[in-house]
C-alpha cells in the first residue's frame, strides 16, 4: 500500500467501502509524479477490488440549454481533472443524466447507475447521490469546500425544499450503444441564493466523520447515511437551514 493509500485508510477509508469523492488536486499543494492518476491509484488500492469508487460526473457547464445534448460516452465532466481522468481512464460505469452523472468501477457500479435515467430531477431518488447513503457508502470531500458536496441536493430534492428546482428544459441523450432519446428534466433553482452546506457538520454525530489532512489539504471521511439523516432534520426544522443569501 502506498504511502497516499495509508494516508486515506487513516481517514477512515475501509477494503470494501462504496466511496464518492469531491476533490481538487491543486489543493493538495504538491506536485504528484503521475497526477490525478496518483490520487485515483491510492484510493483503488485502499478500496481493494471489493469496494466501489465513484466521482461526479456533472457537465452542467457542457450540457446547457444552448447545448442540450449529452452523450454519456464523450461528455466531459466539469469538476476539476480528477474525476475528468477517472471518466476517461478508470470507470467502467456512468449514469445516464444530462447534467448530473456519475462515474464508477466496483462491484456496486451498475446498480448505483443504472436507474438515474428514470428521474427527471437531477439528484431524485434514483440517482447515485440518493443511493449511496442507503447502501452504507462513505463521501471523502479531498481539498474542496465542503458546500460543493452534491449529496445535500439529494436530500433537499428528498425534503421538497422550495429552492431546489427551477425551470424544465428539454435534452437530448446519448446512451452507451448510440441510442438516442429526448426528455424533459426540472433543472435546479437556487435563485438568489448560495449553498451554505458546511452547516450540516455540527449536526452529525462525531464518529460519523474524519476530519484531517492529505498533503496540505483538509479532508473530510463522512458517513453518508448519516450525514443524510443530519440534514432531513435540519432541513424538516427549517427549509432554509443550508442555504443564505448571495
Amino acid at each position: 500500500m502506498s504511502d497516499l493509500s495509508k494516508t486515506f485508510a487513516a481517514l477512515g477509508i475501509e477494503e470494501g467501502d462504496a466511496l464518492l469523492v469531491h476533490s481538487s488536486l491543486s489543493s493538495l499543494g504538491v506536485r504528484l509524479e503521475a497526477g490525478p492518476n496518483t490520487v485515483i491509484e491510492a484510493l483503488l488500492d485502499c478500496l481493494g477490488p471489493s469496494g466501489t469508487l465513484c466521482f461526479p460526473g456533472l457537465s452542467y457547464l457542457n450540457v446547457t440549454r444552448e447545448q442540450p445534448v449529452f452523450d454519456v460516452r464523450r461528455t466531459a465532466s466539469n469538476v476539476g481533472i480528477v474525476p475528468e481522468v477517472f471518466r476517461r481512464e478508470f470507470a467502467s460505469h456512468r449514469s445516464l443524466h444530462p447534467t448530473h452523472s456519475v462515474c464508477c468501477i466496483g462491484p456496486l457500479s451498475h446498480e448505483l447507475t443504472r436507474r438515474h435515467h428514470q428521474d427527471t430531477t437531477p439528484c431524485g431518488e434514483n440517482s447515485p447521490f440518493s443511493l449511496l447513503p442507503q447502501m452504507g457508502g462513505k463521501l471523502l470531500m479531498l481539498g474542496c469546500s465542503l458546500r460543493r458536496n452534491t449529496t445535500i441536493h439529494a436530500v433537499e430534492e428528498s425534503v421538497g425544499v422550495p429552492y431546489v428546482l427551477g425551470g424544465n428544459l428539454e435534452y437530448t441523450l446519448l446512451d452507451w450503444d448510440g441510442g438516442s432519446r429526448r426528455q424533459v428534466y426540472r433543472c435546479h433553482g437556487f435563485d438568489g441564493l448560495e449553498q451554505w452546506y458546511e452547516r450540516v457538520v455540527p449536526s452529525l454525530p462525531p464518529q460519523s466523520y474524519v476530519k484531517g489532512k492529505v498533503f496540505k489539504a483538509e479532508a473530510y471521511v463522512m458517513d453518508l447515511k448519516a450525514l443524510w439523516a443530519a440534514a432531513v432534520r435540519l432541513l424538516e426544522e427549517n427549509p432554509y437551514a443550508l442555504v443564505g443569501p448571495i
